[in-house]
């Protein structure tokens, strides 16, 4: 099977080192080739060169690469514009035309021996036999793809054979890939190491990966080992790995953490799995919130309450925990409402009966005022934004999850509203954002189940009613209801 020299390959197929990979092939040994020097179109070659001193000729008088005196084959390099990915070389001498871009070389059997295909061609079962004892001169032919510099590049693979020094040859990317195909099609497994070899070391285009990728499954599985581990996961889960670890180094360890946020943020938009998104922002969001919670249920334990300053140090410490991860927890929660896959944070957010009362506790202390004064505004923004999904419908949660949510956070922001300083009045609008979602969502509840929540409302009016608008729509939406004749009998059937 011949490989083009461009990399692009159809189909899948392993190389072996047999004669019989070979046996099927149409290289013939052609005895009635005319025996004539360079044609014109060879010397334009830049690869047609005698050899250097790291030929792998030797001594006896054996010449190197293209030496006319010595060689005892001959090959005829044309292009072959009928051959397919499928075909490799021509079948006779006499069915081909010359043509000016032909390339006639010498070179020396021992040598070709080096590349397994002309091994088997070169073996005793496609010997001919002379009468006398003149020295028997192989006549080959070989058709190349009609891609340009394809003679140029089997030249090369060619030279190659008569030297150790890939390294010199082997440059780029580009050189690799020229010369990979051609070295599996010939099964020359020096020049197929040098080449895989550099290719595992240096950068690729993308357009070079793509190439790459065509040609691994001709490797054998040594061969290819390396490159599959640059370009393929060993796990399928490794690209959420990578986007949980790039996670938690943004919002923990980054020294330019709002940088960092931003960049994992678009990471975020632009992956290709939402549902990988999803999961790996639920497990944060999950470590994170742990984290808060067990700061704040230490913080309100009795066993670290009193006046000795080492319980103060240990409060401060736990305030300190639970605001800085309750601002990693905001910017997690913007993120997955901006991705619409915040369900199960919402349905998280309103099974926190044990976590409101201790945030209730925490903040009808004055300690939080000077430790962590902006710890009642991250936890109620966390809220807000959850609550806002919801009521807006980009989250679709369930009535229950609705109706808990309300339930467990009201009572916080009536406590946040009871217990605000005057230093904390920029904080109103965040409270009214707050209590006019939460208002939306009651709207969305069964008649008695907003009855029961709309009681503890009252704490949202105003000296003048008219500054309370939301709370006023919401009653009035609730008498309207309520006052509403129950439906018929036929009908609730």
């Amino acid at each position: 099977m011949a490989i083009g020299g461009d990399g692009n390959i159809p189909k899948k197929k392993q190389r072996v080192g047999s004669n019989s990979q070979l046996s099927s092939t149409r290289a013939v040994i052609n005895s009635s080739f005319p025996d004539e020097t360079l044609t014109e179109g060879s010397n334009k070659s830049p690869a047609l060169r005698r050899s250097s001193s790291s030929v792998l000729g030797g001594s006896g008088g054996c010449g190197g690469f293209n030496d006319s005196d010595t060689a005892d084959v001959i090959l005829r390099l044309h292009l072959d514009h009928h051959r397919s990915p499928f075909d490799s070389f021509v079948t006779s001498s006499d069915s081909v035309s010359f043509d000016e871009s032909d390339v006639q070389i010498y070179l020396h059997s021992h040598i070709l021996r080096r590349a397994k295909y002309f091994s088997a061609l070169l073996s005793d079962r496609w010997k001919r036999h002379n009468d006398d004892d003149s020295p028997q001169i192989h006549r080959l032919n070989l058709g190349v793809p009609p891609t340009p510099d394809s003679i140029n590049d089997y030249l090369e693979v060619l030279r190659l054979l008569y030297t150790d020094d890939f390294s010199a040859s082997i440059t780029s990317v580009v050189t690799a890939l020229a010369l990979l195909p051609i070295a599996l099609e010939l099964l020359f497994e020096d020049c197929i190491k040098a080449c895989v070899k550099f290719l595992e070391a240096v950068p690729w285009s993308d357009d070079e990966e793509k190439k790459i990728l065509n040609l691994i499954p001709f490797l054998s599985h040594e061969e290819s080992k390396e490159l599959l581990t640059r370009v393929s996961p060993l796990k399928h889960d490794s690209s959420e790995e990578m986007l949980h670890g790039l996670i938690l180094s943004a919002i923990h360890n980054h020294p330019n953490m709002a940088f960092a946020k931003a960049f994992v943020a678009k990471l975020l938009r632009d992956f290709s799995s939402k549902e990988s998104v999803r999961r790996v922002l639920d497990k944060v969001f999950e470590k994170s919130l742990k984290v808060v919670k067990e700061s704040l249920e230490e913080y309100s334990s009795p066993n670290f309450r009193g006046d000795h300053n080492e319980t103060e140090a240990i409060q401060r410490l736990n305030l300190h925990s639970a605001m800085t991860n309750g601002k990693h927890l905001l910017w997690l929660v913007e993120r997955m409402i901006e991705l619409r896959v915040a369900d199960l944070a919402v349905k998280s957010w309103s099974e926190q009966a044990s976590f409101t009362a201790d945030l209730q506790r925490a903040f009808r202390d004055d300690a939080w005022r000077n430790i962590a004064p902006s710890l009642p505004a991250v936890v109620l923004r966390c809220t807000s934004r959850l609550a806002n999904a919801v009521a807006t419908g980009n989250i679709l949660a369930a009535r229950q999850v609705r109706m808990k949510l309300v339930k467990d956070w009201l009572p916080v922001l009536i406590v946040c509203k009871d217990n605000m300083s005057p230093m904390c009045t920029n904080h109103k609008s965040l409270y009214l954002e707050l209590e006019e979602t939460f208002l939306r969502i009651i709207s969305t509840l069964p008649v008695e189940d907003a009855k029961e929540l709309l009681q503890q409302c009252l704490s949202f009016s105003t000296r003048n009613v008219e500054d309370c608008p939301h709370l006023v729509t919401a009653f009035t939406t609730w008498f309207r209801r309520a006052n509403r004749s129950p439906p018929a009998d036929d009908f609730r059937q």
